[in-house]
C-alpha cells in the first residue's frame, strides 16, 4: 500500500452514537479479522507483543472500538491488549457462529460466552452479533439463539445484539426486526464483496438507520482490492456520506495504515 500523508495534523477519532443501541462508539473501530479464519487473521500473526503495540496506537488516536470474533483468533489478543484500559471506555464487540438448524452444534451457548469472556478477561460484551448470516430467513431458523442473546442482554453479560450480514436478504431483514440493535453491513462504491449494488444495500441501510439500528460499515476497501490513494479517499467519502452507517470497522494492520485512515476519516467527517 503507497501510503501518503497530505494532512496537516494528526487528528483524533471522535465518538458518535451507535443508532438506538445505547452505546457511544468510536468512528472507527480496530477490525481484527482481516484474511480472518481457523481462528487467526493478519492482526493475529503480528504475533502478540506487536497486536498490543497497534492496539494502543489506535487507543491513543482515539479508536476505544475493537471488533473480534471466534473464528479469527483474536479474542486473547484483544484480552492483552485492554488489560492495561480502562474497560469502561472500550467498546469490545464479538460474534458468535451460528446454525441452520439453531442447534448447541459444537457447545452450549453460554459455554461459548463463558469461553469468549475469558479469552478476552472481560465480564461482558458491548456488542453481541450473530456472524456471517447468508439467508432472509434467519429470523425463523435461529429463533434459539435469539432468545439466548436477549438472556444474556437481560442478564448484563451483553449490552446491544444484531448480526452480520453476507446476504441481501438477510440484511434487509435485520433492518426491520425489532429484535435487532446493531447491523455490521458491507459497504464501498465498488460494489466489491457486498451483499448487492451500492444503491440497494445504501437503500436497505438507510432504512435500518431510520429505525433505529446502529449500523457498522465493513468492506469499506473491499477487503483490501480497492487501496489505491484515490480509491481510498472515494471509499471514506462514500461510506461517510453516502453509507448510511454510523461508524466502520478497519481491518488495518500497521500504525502507518491505521494514521492513514484516522487522518482521511476524520478530515471527510469534519467536510
Amino acid at each position: 500500500m503507497n501510503l501518503n500523508f497530505n494532512f496537516p495534523e494528526a487528528l483524533v477519532v471522535d465518538k458518535v452514537k451507535l443508532g438506538n443501541s445505547g452505546l457511544t462508539v468510536s468512528r472507527i473501530a480496530m477490525g481484527t479479522g482481516s484474511v480472518g479464519g481457523n481462528r487467526e487473521s493478519n492482526q493475529t500473526r503480528l504475533g502478540m507483543d506487536n497486536f498490543i503495540k497497534l492496539a494502543h496506537h489506535a487507543y491513543e488516536c482515539g479508536i476505544s472500538f475493537y471488533d473480534t470474533a471466534d473464528g479469527y483468533g483474536s479474542h486473547p489478543y484483544v484480552g492483552a491488549a485492554i488489560k492495561s484500559l480502562p474497560r469502561e471506555k472500550v467498546t469490545l464487540l464479538t460474534k458468535i457462529w451460528t446454525f441452520e438448524d439453531g442447534s448447541d452444534r459444537i457447545e452450549p451457548f453460554m459455554k461459548t460466552i463463558d469461553r469468549f469472556r475469558s479469552e478476552t478477561g472481560s465480564d461482558y460484551f458491548d456488542i453481541l452479533l450473530m456472524h456471517c448470516l447468508m439467508r432472509g430467513d434467519w429470523n425463523e431458523n435461529r429463533k434459539y439463539y435469539m432468545d439466548a442473546f436477549s438472556k444474556a442482554k437481560q442478564d448484563g453479560i451483553v449490552k446491544a445484539v444484531g448480526v452480520s450480514c453476507h446476504n441481501i436478504d438477510a440484511l434487509a431483514e435485520a433492518a426491520v426486526n425489532p429484535w435487532v440493535d446493531v447491523i455490521m453491513a458491507r459497504i464501498n462504491p465498488f460494489g466489491t464483496i457486498m451483499d448487492g449494488e451500492p444503491h440497494e444495500v445504501k437503500a436497505i441501510l438507510e432504512k435500518a438507520k431510520n429505525n433505529g439500528k446502529g449500523i457498522i460499515g465493513m468492506k469499506i476497501f473491499g477487503e483490501g482490492k480497492h487501496v489505491t490513494d484515490n480509491e481510498r479517499q472515494q471509499s471514506i467519502q462514500f461510506a461517510l456520506h453516502e453509507g448510511n452507517i454510523h461508524c466502520m470497522t478497519l481491518g488495518l494492520e500497521s500504525e502507518a495504515q491505521m494514521n492513514d485512515a484516522i487522518q482521511r476519516v476524520m478530515k471527510i467527517a469534519n467536510s
